[in-house]
């Protein structure tokens, strides 16, 4: 596809844009989402369900405190450390003009949570409200209430966003209360799939990418650990598997995987691991050569052995003690069955059970999931499985869509649920693909049923790691996720008119706001995706 820029006009009519939705989001209230009036919307991302605001600026107290029964809450207390650390990055600075300020308006922050439970599964109540009182009535309180410790994680997100810091007072602020927001996802299910198996991404650049994402709201990350090219996973069953790794630096601890899982239960993500079988195993046989049909011909993995499964099964009992999320990712695509057709022993083995290798593909499937459901876990697997042997899945396998859309109303009317990420629109490693296209994609799309649309989880936007690694992983990600983020958690009735006037210049403010915490998002705007600024400017005009 040709590269092109844009035109001079078109940077212009998007500054000018850009600029007066910000003036106006600052300066005057605005309607409760949903409204038909076409004043843009505040900048919130992604947009609650439910809000009110004014039009007052409140001060916000550097000392800010914790105050509520959320202080119980080691999860709780560690976020609010972190969220304060995040809003007051400035003032903290000039803690010595505290002195010179005799009151705030805000000084304490109180979050009421009706069960301290810390169990993260599919489908925690991830609802709050948000609460900023007038400055008349101000008690210098704002107040947080959630059903769940996740739903208060996602109010200070929100909480976080509505505070700014204002250089010219250097004080924190929060614009245009009162604020009353109520607030819940649309979909349990708001995934990012990494790819750490086409290139090894250290801890450290995990833990920002899981950071970056609760920021927006996105609950799941899909960890594509092992493929072809590279086992990087210690697997204590089977300690020859990791010499598929790169390199010996290039490898996962157990301790490093659990550091990782722990790492997102404080921010309310859970880690779904991805085990590809039976066609994305070659690397499993650098340790244990025997996995191979033969040594040239190296998957899919070998139909015929017992010791195949046996392998497999010591990986899913190993990785049990590490991801207790209830959804186990195993795999199932793209499997060419021409290596079992041509190496003698597997062939042998197919005539003498009768298999053809489309069968012998529904086989290892099958004995797939049924040793995932024996450790207690939910199977997902890529949509090849569902589109040529449907009737025989698990009744609880859920259908993960990536080749084009209409897979989800096809696997939800059979009874199955359903995670969208089709490639045309959510593949993050498709540069080509704009933010216009990711945010308008519907998970829904073609399901009419309540019932059936219950079934449909939700969706991740998918990193594939061919073309990233550490030095460009994030701005790949970032902001085009976002819009994906928006499109899962809030209401679309809320989010689908003209959105270059509701979405885009909030969306430039985002990856703005992202910018400042350290994530080094993309310009919204450029036609590739990842790519520098076409020449000076402000970060919310690209």
């Amino acid at each position: 596809m040709k590269l092109w820029a844009l035109p001079t006009w078109h940077t212009a009519f998007a500054r000018a844009l850009f600029f007066t939705a910000f003036a106006l989001s600052l300066s005057q209230p605005l309607p409760a989402a949903g409204s038909l009036n076409p004043t843009p919307l505040p900048f919130i991302w992604p947009l609650p369900a439910a809000f009110t605001f004014g039009n007052q600026t409140l001060s916000v107290d550097p000392a800010l405190s914790l105050a509520g029964n959320a202080a119980s809450s080691s999860i709780l207390r560690a976020a609010f450390d972190r969220y304060r650390g995040i809003v007051f990055k400035h003032s903290d600075r000039y803690s010595f003009l505290r002195t010179l300020r005799s009151s705030y308006d805000v000084a304490k922050l109180q979050i009421n949570v009706q069960s301290h439970s810390d169990e993260l599964q599919l489908g925690v109540d991830e609802s709050y409200s948000l609460f900023v009182s007038s400055a008349e009535l101000h008690s210098g309180v704002v107040t947080i209430e959630a059903n769940t410790v996740f739903g208060a994680l996602r109010g200070l997100e929100t909480f976080s966003q509505l505070c700014t810091f204002d250089y010219t007072t250097k004080t924190v602020q929060i614009n245009k209360a009162p604020w009353s927001i109520r607030d819940k996802p649309r979909f349990a299910y708001r995934g990012l799939m990494l790819d750490t198996s086409r290139h090894y991404l250290p801890i450290d650049a995990i833990k920002q990418i899981i950071e970056s994402m609760s920021y927006a709201k996105l609950n799941v990350l899909h960890w594509h650990i092992i493929d072809e090219q590279s086992f990087p996973l210690e697997v204590p069953s089977y300690p020859n598997l990791w010499k598929g790794s790169y390199s010996k630096w290039e490898r996962y601890t157990v301790e490093d995987a659990y550091e990782i899982v722990n790492f997102s239960k404080m921010r309310g993500i859970n880690i779904m691991a991805e085990v590809d079988v039976p066609g994305h195993g070659a690397s499993w046989g650098v340790g244990y050569p025997s996995l191979w049909p033969s040594p040239s011909c190296k998957e899919p993995l070998d139909v015929s052995k017992n010791f195949t499964f046996e392998v497999l099964s010591g990986i899913l009992s190993d990785m049990r003690k590490i991801f207790p999320f209830e959804l186990f990712h195993l795999g199932g695509d793209e499997v060419n069955t021409d290596c079992w057709s041509n190496t003698s022993q597997v062939k042998n083995w197919l005539s003498k059970n009768r298999f053809t290798p489309k069968e012998a593909y529904e086989y290892f499937v099958l004995k797939a999931q049924d040793i995932a459901i024996s450790k207690k876990w939910s199977p997902v697997n890529w949509e090849e499985t569902f589109n040529t042997f449907p009737d025989k899945l698990h009744p609880q396998t859920v259908v993960h869509n990536w080749l084009g859309p209409g897979v989800c109303p096809k696997a939800v009317a059979k009874g199955f649920r359903c995670i969208f990420s089709n490639q045309g629109v959510w593949y993050l490693d498709h540069l080509d693909v704009p933010w216009e296209e990711v945010y308008t994609a519907e998970p829904l799309e073609g399901i009419r049923k309540a019932s059936k649309q219950k079934l449909v989880l939700g969706g991740e936007v998918c990193m594939w790691g061919e073309t990233v690694d550490t030095s460009d992983v994030q701005q790949t990600i970032w902001p085009r996720a976002a819009a994906a983020a928006e499109r899962l958690w809030s209401p679309r009735d809320h989010t689908t008119r003209n959105i270059n006037v509701t979405a885009l210049p909030r969306l430039q403010y985002f990856r703005c706001l992202l910018n400042r915490r350290g994530i080094a998002a993309a310009p919204v705007t450029n036609f590739y995706g990842r790519t520098a600024p076409t020449g000076p400017g402000s970060c919310y005009d690209q």
